[in-house]
């Protein structure tokens, strides 16, 4: 009776919780009428690649264009002549959408000269389907871009940009422009002279110097305003557009910029509400989330859009948003969880006095919250088959962890000898975990641009051993150092430990990397360069940048849990020798 009671103490109060952190959010003032100017389009689903050359199909763009005719007047694409990019048109004015029609054009660089003829032929093929394009749906086309960041690529010079842009404005009747970041058209102001009209990114996000979502409508009114400025220092009068704006929902934390779904569609309102006001022409980034990007850029680069890959909408433009729409069903599968867990154990649990019972309840519950939290996130952020296997494998090995977590704390709350299998499989789970963070530490310390930081693998361990910590420490008794001994947390410590300290050492060691290799990647970036000439200056703003990051302190957090043991360990061992 003891037991059914707390269980359902434990099991309302995680109602309580999951309810009152997952109320909808006030994001902002609607948007007007709930439409949008104008938003990229790129029409890939799972499963299709530009890549791989696996495009959708006529009947799946037609769904897209459809969906979009309610949330947009206009949409931007990226491609004319690719796979089926050339439908566009046809299918837009069906829906009543106008089209800002993009070319792609790549590299022309190669190896030998017939490799660099056919990705000239490739480009020139593109701007061939545009001008056709163009001149053949001039209701439809109203504007045309030459080219998608291909100087910020360098996969072109200025100048060999620019024949492309005077080929195509000679050969069309619609205004012509190139599309690249902001800084590009500072960098190289002859653009300025020869497009129709200014075309410039401003993703907050991505800013060599880092911007909160609270600042990104004061930044870009700001970077707007000097990109004028110097336009009508060459080119009097040229009208701007910003063709490229947005706010990821999902992925890596940079700085003080923060990835998630209310910031997203906090930005997406205050942008628009600054382009309002200003009168500003605008595009958003992007309609749908692109699964094909993740491989190159990471989760961050698949997570844009207003919808997801399955063209579900990801937050509302007008009305509160939820951070996780689904929360309930997750509440319902942990629920059942922590019930079946509780079921295994229950006739060891009956014979516990109630804070004992109570706090293995607890833990037990967070345990099941992260389990669940883990499954979902890893598995909404697998793209492929080989990281949905990924997901499996990490999902069947934390089961099994957390299956040995839980035995050992009963174990300790019962007052049971040490079972030294068990002890010995949890040691060889965390040196695992261990060893998987250490990698990707490395990973992240040496270029972590699209690397997300990996605290969702390795939470359900390191809340394990604190939970372990705190049970030794607060139920057990015992002094701070002997709580956090392996002997202590794990039943187990190897007779030969000469490599226990230098497992500390180096998940330490590796952190401290971390702070650096992140600092560092701020400190050389061009724009932050110019904005921090002084090195001082430069250095203190970048580690200030790092140490601000919160991703980056939980993971840094979740090393140093992971270490403290062994370092106390070999100490304690060092001083019995």
């Amino acid at each position: 009776m003891k037991l059914l009671s707390w269980l359902t103490v434990v099991i309302l109060l995680n109602v309580i919780f999951s309810w009152a952190t997952n109320l909808p959010q006030y994001v902002g003032e609607d948007v007007p009428s709930g439409k949008l100017k104008s938003l990229s389009y790129a029409p890939f689903r799972e499963g299709h690649d530009p890549m791989l050359e696996i495009f959708p199909n006529e009947s799946q763009m037609d769904e897209d264009l459809e969906l979009l005719g309610n949330v947009t007047h206009n949409i931007r694409t990226y491609a004319s002549a690719e796979g089926s990019m050339s439908l566009i048109p046809d299918l837009a004015k069906k829906h009543g959408l106008t089209v800002l029609q993009g070319a792609w054009l790549g590299s022309v660089k190669a190896d030998d000269s017939v490799k660099s003829a056919k990705l000239k032929a490739k480009n020139d093929i593109e701007i061939a389907e545009l001008i056709r394009s163009a001149n053949e749906h001039p209701d439809v086309v109203k504007r045309v871009l030459v080219g998608n960041e291909v100087l910020l690529r360098g996969d072109l010079e200025p100048d060999g940009l620019i024949e492309y842009i005077r080929l195509v404005k000679k050969a069309v009747k619609q205004p012509v422009s190139y599309a690249d970041v902001w800084s590009m058209y500072m960098k190289y102001p002859q653009l300025i002279k020869e497009v129709d009209f200014i075309t410039i990114h401003i993703l907050p996000y991505w800013e060599d110097e880092p911007i909160s979502v609270m600042d990104a409508p004061a930044h870009i009114e700001r970077i707007y305003k000097q990109v004028q400025k110097e336009a009508d220092s060459i080119s009097p009068n040229k009208s701007i557009l910003i063709g490229e704006s947005g706010w990821p929902s999902v992925g890596k934390q940079r700085g003080v910029s923060v990835p998630s779904v209310l910031n997203e569609a906090q930005f997406i309102r205050a942008f628009i509400k600054v382009a309002t006001k200003n009168n500003f022409d605008y595009n958003i980034v992007e309609a749908f989330n692109q699964p094909w990007k993740a491989a190159f850029e990471g989760t961050i680069g698949a997570n844009w859009g207003l919808y997801d890959g399955s063209r579900k909408q990801v937050f509302p433009l007008t009305g509160n948003v939820f951070e996780h729409l689904n929360w309930y069903k997750a509440l319902v599968v942990t629920t059942i969880l922590f019930i079946g867990v509780i079921t295994i154990f229950r006739k060891t649990l009956t014979g516990l006095c109630t804070i004992r019972l109570l706090t293995f309840l607890v833990i037990t519950q967070i345990l099941g919250n992260l389990f669940v939290s883990q499954g979902e996130t890893l598995w909404l952020t697998s793209y492929t088959h080989f990281q949905r296997a990924q997901t499996l494998f990490i999902l069947s090995f934390t089961t099994i962890a957390v299956r040995f977590i839980l035995q050992r704390i009963i174990n300790i709350l019962s007052k049971q000898a040490t079972n030294t299998e068990l002890a010995k499989r949890l040691y060889y789970c965390l040196l695992l975990i261990i060893a998987f963070t250490l990698c990707k530490t490395a990973v992240l310390a040496w270029d972590g641009r699209y690397v997300n930081f990996p605290t969702i693998v390795t939470q359900l361990m390191v809340v394990g051993l604190i939970s372990l910590m705190i049970i030794n420490r607060f139920v057990e008794k015992m002094s701070f150092v002997a709580s956090v001994n392996l002997t202590a947390l794990l039943g187990y410590i190897p007779s030969k430990s000469s490599c226990i300290s230098r497992v500390f050492y180096g998940l330490i060691g590796l952190g401290i990397l971390l702070i650096i290799g992140e600092s560092y990647s701020f400190m050389v970036s061009r724009d932050f360069i110019m904005a921090y000439p002084s090195m001082i200056d430069r250095l203190t703003t970048a580690i200030s940048f790092t140490l601000t990051n919160t991703q980056l302190l939980f993971w840094l957090v979740s090393l140093s849990i992971l270490a403290v043991p062994f370092y106390v360990s070999g100490k304690l061992r060092e001083s019995h020798l």
